[in-house]
């Protein structure tokens, strides 16, 4: 499934998972154990509710970590002038003339909303490894595809303000 992760990925994933086990977990048990205490189980909307919050926690927690378990590490590294992993590219789309920037990153970072392609995406796959003047072309189909000119690369460092998607 996303089986691409960077380091930069995983650690995010493992703090993710250290906060639920830590912070999360404990809130959640103790939700569930005042809720049971109210008494009657059958009617006790409390109760389904904090045990559906603790099961959801438990199974995000066990997603990340088979995710990393599972994790193919690629390298967030490319060269100075090349599109690649965490870099920012500006591109022209030759059809339109139109300008756009995104910020190519691994699939589970991915967010189209916020100009977050992924690297598996067609447009991301046509990007790496492009350089500034470069025209890339698009194959989004068997039948469809567009190219794009690359106007600017950016050699951004991973902050950690795009997020893990979760499901």
């Amino acid at each position: 499934m996303y089986d691409q992760l960077t380091p930069g990925d995983i650690k995010k994933m493992e703090e993710e998972i250290e906060y639920r086990k830590l912070v999360v977990r404990p809130k959640a048990l103790e939700d569930v154990k005042e809720a049971r205490a109210q008494g009657d189980l059958s009617e006790n909307f409390e109760y389904y509710a904090a045990k559906k919050y603790k099961n959801q926690n438990e199974s995000r927690i066990r997603y990340l970590e088979r995710m990393i378990r599972t994790a193919r590490v690629i390298s967030e590294e490319s060269a100075e002038d090349e599109a690649g992993i965490n870099n920012t590219v500006t591109v022209e789309f030759v059809d339109d003339g139109l300008v756009e920037t995104y910020k190519i990153v691994t699939t589970v970072r991915g967010n189209s909303l916020q100009n977050l392609i992924s690297n598996e995406s067609p447009l991301g796959k046509a990007l790496l490894g492009k350089k500034e003047g470069d025209i890339a072309h698009v194959q989004v189909n068997d039948t469809v595809g567009y190219d794009v000119k690359v106007i600017k690369i950016e050699n951004t460092v991973d902050d950690g303000s795009d997020k893990i998607r979760s499901f």
